[in-house]
């Protein structure tokens, strides 16, 4: 993966569920949200850390996590549902 700035080479991790490379210390995917830390499961019977169907992603335009709890699980930040 190269920075699209400046052209500089990025490591990355390879996401074991769609073979997208996220950016090293990434917690999630950037492509399919899924975390980098759990191991692919073969069996139809694989259980998310996470409900990705119904995720909200971080309000922050610059931050890739989502929100768990009321606040990111990546920057922290807190979030409150319209009403």
């Amino acid at each position: 993966m190269k920075c699209p700035h400046c052209g500089e080479e990025i490591k990355g991790k390879l996401c074991k569920h769609c073979n997208t490379v996220t950016p090293e210390g990434g917690k999630f995917c950037m492509n399919c949200g899924r975390a980098l830390d759990i191991p692919a499961e073969s069996s139809s019977e694989q259980v998310d850390e996470y409900d990705l169907e119904h995720r909200v992603l971080c309000p922050d335009g610059t931050c890739t996590g989502i929100i768990v709890g009321g606040k990111c699980i990546e920057c922290g930040r807190p979030y409150e549902p319209e009403k």
